[in-house]
């Protein structure tokens, strides 16, 4: 069964629209999930270090 690039858009769109249509509420707990989620990671924990260089430039730059 093969489809033409029309209907597979098509099919798209009503899946799309009916998710839409039924906005799901965020759960209470949904924040939860992303505690920790990040432990260990060497990516972020440059980040981190250089977020609180920014931070701390501004704080002194701030003072003058």
């Amino acid at each position: 069964m093969s489809q033409t690039l029309e209907e597979r858009v098509a099919k798209l769109e009503r899946t799309v629209a009916e998710l839409l249509a039924k906005p799901r509420e965020p759960r209470r707990d949904d924040w939860r999930k992303t505690i920790g989620m990040f432990t260990g990671d060497t990516v972020m924990r440059e980040i981190d270090d250089e977020a609180l260089k920014i931070r701390e430039q501004d704080r002194r730059e701030t003072r003058l």
